[in-house]
């Protein structure tokens, strides 16, 4: 069988690039899994149009199935340097292994850096950035839990 590729021609626009520093909660094994929460206390975005940072208010409601799989369920809200406020909400995936649920269950030390990937949206009011209303953006980053950090490249898909 051949499979035919759709030939669709898209570019990748680099946005703007964000850390997120991080607070663990966790709550315990769950029946979709671990269920760990990881509260913002803080964060940078820095990018060409849009600069600012993450509130307090926000968090990774993370879900570590029993496959090793963590379901991202983030959301926050980020003031820009020209106070504007945006609401931020994301998906996504961060694979740690056939093992993981069970490191994290018995209070193994995580990897160094885990991946992460998601696709972010955005609500804005302030018509400066309302083109974050508008994109499909992707998420690229990396968790560093030894210092509860995460740090994200964000792109929108054209």
């Amino acid at each position: 069988m051949t499979v035919e590729k759709f030939s669709y021609e898209y570019e990748m626009e680099y946005i703007f690039s964000y850390t997120a520093h991080l607070e663990a909660e966790p709550i315990g094994p769950v029946a979709d899994g671990l269920r760990i929460n990881f509260n913002f206390t803080g964060g940078e975005i820095i990018g060409q149009n849009i600069k600012g940072v993450l509130g307090k208010v926000g968090a990774d409601w993370l879900t570590i199935r029993t496959d090793g799989v963590g379901i991202l369920d983030i959301r926050g809200t980020i003031t820009t340097d020209d106070g504007a406020k945006v609401y931020l909400a994301y998906n996504g995936i961060m694979d740690l292994g056939p093992n993981g649920y069970d490191a994290f269950l018995n209070g193994s030390e995580p990897p160094a850096e885990i991946q992460l990937r998601g696709n972010p949206h955005f609500q804005v009011a302030e018509p400066k950035y309302e083109w974050l209303n508008r994109g499909f953006f992707v998420n690229i980053g990396k968790a560093i839990l030894s210092e509860n950090i995460v740090k994200f490249d964000v792109y929108r898909v054209n």
